[in-house]
């Protein structure tokens, strides 16, 4: 019987092929259990208009005017990122309030020229600061003060009360803005399926309702957010060494992300989405899903040891040492890096009262991190 095959074993070339094919298969196979999942759903047009309605924004342009700092133009971004401390409605269970919001977290987020590098800076709550004239979102204005505590201009004037202000303070215009508040921190945590770190030493601080021994952990959303507003459960007390707690798990956060693999897990990816989107609120700039798409692609290549978080260089306030004061040079010096879209010199924060805290020593990176749930 004549044959026409070929026993011999496959070259190397033909094996490669044949792996490129199976692999370029699994991420096919991948892609088409999605769209028949969306499709379940109603098709990709009901994807892109849950996501889009799922954001809120607000439009802070008109309020703050034309009054504010050059935009760059050099391909660099800044973003004012907010995390709101409004005890009303779902976030009742951290205690009570009159419905005002201040803005318990904020960080200046600058992506360099490309975005594949990104320094980080954040502002402690009870820095004292002028705070510019604001208008308030229910009309009238909020007349300026002097040596007020920066928390207090999210709560006198919103969101675009407090990007006037940082834009005072800094100098650098602000792109874009994005806030969340504690119950979407929460719900974003857990559909990650919680953010696993290590913490070297127990914390335990009944405000936060945060208990944690010592040893790896995977945090739900409920100790995520205790977490990153303890202030008692570690170190000195201070805020100062809560910013270091915060800037320790968003380290452990962009792990835990990274290493997910969203894009080999559609369904996973729209829960992901799904959850992000309804946790944030931004600027009109970025409140559609194509805008937000277009800036986590852009941001693809950001690796976590290419992110530079620091703290505003501070003083204590001899007055009251709850409060703390900018040490202006230092600043300065922070702030001229920024314009100038070059890496935040070591000097600008050697000194400063954050420098001599070490509580996000406490906090690391588990390496379970990069392991899908």
């Amino acid at each position: 019987m004549s044959g026409t095959g070929d026993s011999r074993p496959p070259s190397g070339a033909t094996a490669l092929k044949g792996l490129r094919r199976r692999r370029r298969g699994l991420r096919i196979t991948a892609w088409v259990a999605a769209g028949l999942v969306l499709v379940g759903a109603g098709g990709a047009g009901y994807v892109y208009f849950r996501l889009n309605g799922n954001i809120h924004s607000v439009d802070i342009d008109s309020a703050l005017g034309n009054n504010r700092p050059v935009k760059l133009g050099n391909g660099s971004m800044d973003i004012l990122v907010l995390g709101s401390d409004s005890r009303s409605g779902a976030n009742r269970g951290y205690g009570h309030d009159s419905g005002t919001a201040r803005s318990d977290t904020a960080m200046i987020v600058h992506l360099a020229k490309g975005h594949k590098r990104a320094s980080v800076v954040s502002i402690p709550r009870d820095t004292l600061i002028d705070r510019p004239a604001c208008r308030k979102p229910g009309g009238g204005t909020a007349p300026a003060a002097r040596q007020a505590m920066f928390n207090s201009a999210y709560e006198v004037g919103g969101p675009a009360c407090a990007v006037k202000t940082v834009e005072k303070l800094s100098g650098v215009r602000m792109d874009h803005y994005v806030e969340v508040d504690f119950t979407g921190f929460k719900d974003l945590v857990n559909a990650l399926g919680g953010v696993p770190l290590t913490t070297t030493a127990a914390i335990a601080d009944p405000k936060s309702h945060l208990t944690l021994a010592a040893g790896t952990h995977t945090l739900d959303g409920d100790q995520a957010l205790g977490l990153v507003r303890t202030r008692h459960g570690v170190g000195d007390g201070s805020d100062l060494g809560r910013i270091q707690l915060q800037q320790a798990f968003l380290r452990a956060l962009m792990d835990r992300i990274s290493g997910l693999g969203l894009l080999t897990s559609p369904t996973k990816l729209f829960s992901v989405a799904d959850t992000a989107t309804s946790a944030v609120t931004t600027d009109t700039g970025l409140g559609s899903v194509g805008r937000l798409m277009g800036l986590a692609q852009s941001v693809r290549n950001l690796k976590t040891g290419r992110i530079h978080m620091v703290t505003l260089p501070v003083r204590y306030d001899p007055a009251d040492r709850n409060r703390v004061q900018p040490i202006e040079a230092k600043a300065a010096m922070v702030w001229s890096a920024l314009r100038a879209d070059r890496t935040i010199p070591a000097a600008a924060v050697q000194g400063s009262a954050a420098d001599k805290v070490d509580a996000g020593k406490v906090v690391g990176s588990s390496p379970t991190a990069d392991k899908k749930p």
